[in-house]
């Protein structure tokens, strides 16, 4: 099914404050709190969101619906988000636009090396920058004429939905502590800690990532962003 055409005899044209209506956007991003955000940004641009929270959601979704954007995370829990950029490009037919997201600065390079059509920094809380990245990706038939992105709106994703994402960073850090999991736990609380502007949990996070890399003793590290997370946990039963 082609999601990107909805059921209706007319399509609502795009308009100067809602410069992305009849688009779909499907969200690959692990993020509650980061796709927050970009909810908010396809709600006041016009455009419809679905969200996927890993690669094999995202490969279960697309089986049934093909949107017209698609935003992928570069790190998600069950693989690199570089395998699905890959796997679409070379698809036919093609999404329209592919745009790989990170907070990582190698990682716009390593999305366009493998098809993304462009690549969009977090965190992402410029309204007019979100809708000028997927606008200028668009086809020259499906990108509205002149037509520009609205006045420039910081976006804040709700609160709660960041207490969701300790809520389940604190469960994937409770079960097995392999590498793979405490490097996953440390990229995932880097991106989601710095889009918050919780300092000390990300300069923990980092500090976790890079004694993983280097291979020196974790277990303190690991402790601290485990007791950080947990007191985050504890914020939310007082609110």
């Amino acid at each position: 099914m082609d999601d990107s055409v909805p059921f209706a005899t007319t399509i609502a044209a795009p308009t100067a404050t809602r410069p992305l209506l009849g688009q779909t956007i499907l969200v690959v991003e692990d993020s509650r709190y980061a796709c927050d955000a970009i909810r908010l940004m396809c709600l006041h641009s016009g455009a419809r969101i679905r969200r996927a929270d890993c690669l094999k959601s995202a490969r279960r979704h697309l089986q049934i619906y093909r949107p017209s954007v698609i935003l992928v995370d570069m790190g998600l829990p069950d693989g690199s988000g570089a395998d699905l950029i890959a796997e679409l490009s070379a698809a036919s037919p093609r999404i329209s636009v592919i745009l790989g997201m990170s907070g990582d600065d190698g990682n716009p390079a390593v999305a366009q090396s493998v098809g993304a059509d462009g690549f969009l920094p977090k965190p992402l809380k410029s309204m007019s920058y979100f809708q000028k990245s997927i606008l200028e990706c668009l086809p020259e038939d499906r990108r509205p004429s002149g037509l520009h992105s609205v006045r420039d709106e910081v976006i804040q994703p709700d609160p709660l939905a960041y207490q969701d994402d300790m809520a389940h960073i604190a469960d994937v850090l409770a079960g097995p502590t392999d590498p793979r999991t405490l490097d996953y736990a440390a990229q995932f609380l880097q991106g989601v800690a710095r889009e918050a502007e919780d300092t000390v949990l990300a300069e923990a996070a980092r500090k976790l990532a890079q004694s993983r890399v280097q291979g020196t003793p974790i277990t303190a590290l690991a402790a601290q962003v485990a007791g950080l997370v947990q007191s985050r946990l504890e914020q939310r039963e007082a609110i």
